[in-house]
């Protein structure tokens, strides 16, 4: 039987580690690394493309299949509108993921004229908030690349990393966007992994991730539209399912919906989760994604562990991985299984 409904799945490809910023909060660790070379690029999209047509011919499904790409920071990789054309050319939307500072209107256009679906561009508050954590210059300089972004056309989303740091000034983010008027402001919660291992202190707790979310959830942003990729959040308008569902549905990513490609071709189930499960250098991305063991871990509710484990909204959420991995690691063995200590659903 044809599924009318496209199902998303996306790619989510580091260009490089190489950043021009030091974010405190970088789940990345910023050194160079061996990076994958323009061919073998091509090579990983192609096969990505024969992936997704061979899923839809096997189950007669249809995708909305895109490309995510990030770095570090994407514009210090030479070839990145050489990489853009690729995967546009395979008919994958392209997503670019950027912290703004080094984009100028001829860059702008040319993003444009690849159809780039949407870049999102790191902004974590108010001029001084964002300084704090990004560094000093780093506020006007990403302004300037959101505005020249706008200028060519392209949908804009500000995304924020959420922590002790700037949760309170998160509603100054939503008259912020309105006011350039970028169409989107995104958020997420710290990871404190990489180099925000330090920042562990700085998560936030229970109650303040449940009073944040409920008045973000509240409130009316007009036309500006408020998305996020945390499951907990999504989860909130939804009933708990008693009849405690155990086939994965929605809700994270990791093992569902996407998967990462670092920038020397490692994979892992998500790009905050550096649990490697191959390399698209020596593996297939198909067989990958049917046999690995860390993503069939991530798709069975038996082996959840906490409140996730026992959660009747488990099908549609399963916590972030991410989060439950880094803080379960931080108290002395990282656990991809483990509860999502910031959940406040019942």
């Amino acid at each position: 039987m044809s599924i009318t409904e496209p199902r998303d799945f996306f790619i989510q490809y580091h260009l490089t580690e190489r950043c021009n910023l030091r974010c405190s909060h970088c789940y990345q660790t910023g050194e160079r690394g061996d990076e994958m070379s323009f061919d073998e690029i091509k090579e990983m999209v192609e096969e990505a493309s024969d992936m997704i047509a061979q899923w839809s011919e096997a189950f007669g499904m249809t995708f909305s299949a895109s490309f995510n790409i990030t770095g570090g920071e994407p514009f210090l990789r030479h070839d990145l509108y050489e990489v853009l054309e690729e995967i546009g050319g395979r008919g994958f939307e392209i997503y670019l993921l950027t912290n703004g500072t080094l984009i100028d209107e001829k860059k702008a256009r040319r993003l444009a004229g690849l159809g780039v679906n949407g870049v999102q561009v790191s902004i974590e508050g108010p001029e001084e908030v964002h300084e704090t954590i990004r560094g000093e210059g780093s506020f006007s300089a990403s302004l300037r690349g959101v505005r020249h972004l706008l200028d060519a056309g392209l949908v804009v989303t500000l995304n924020t990393t959420l922590s002790r740091v700037n949760a309170d000034r998160f509603m100054d983010m939503v008259a912020l966007s309105s006011s350039l008027g970028v169409q989107k402001l995104g958020f997420s919660r710290l990871v404190p992994s990489g180099r925000g291992k330090g920042l562990l202190g700085q998560m936030l707790g229970t109650e303040k991730v449940k009073e944040l979310y409920e008045a973000i959830n509240s409130m009316d942003a007009g036309s500006l539209k408020i998305v996020t990729g945390d499951p907990v959040a999504a989860n909130m308008s939804s009933p708990a399912d008693d009849s405690g569902g155990s086939v994965p549905l929605g809700g994270c990513a990791a093992g569902l919906s996407g998967m990462t490609i670092m920038p020397d071709g490692t994979i892992t189930p998500c790009r905050r989760l550096p649990v490697p499960i191959g390399n698209v250098r020596k593996d297939s991305l198909r067989q990958i994604w049917a046999t690995s063991e860390i993503l069939a871990a991530l798709r069975d509710k038996s082996r959840y562990k906490g409140k996730c484990g026992r959660c009747r909204r488990w099908d549609n959420c399963r916590g972030c991985r991410a989060i439950a991995y880094a803080y379960s690691a931080a108290k002395g063995k990282g656990d991809i299984l483990a509860e999502d200590p910031q959940c406040f659903l019942e």
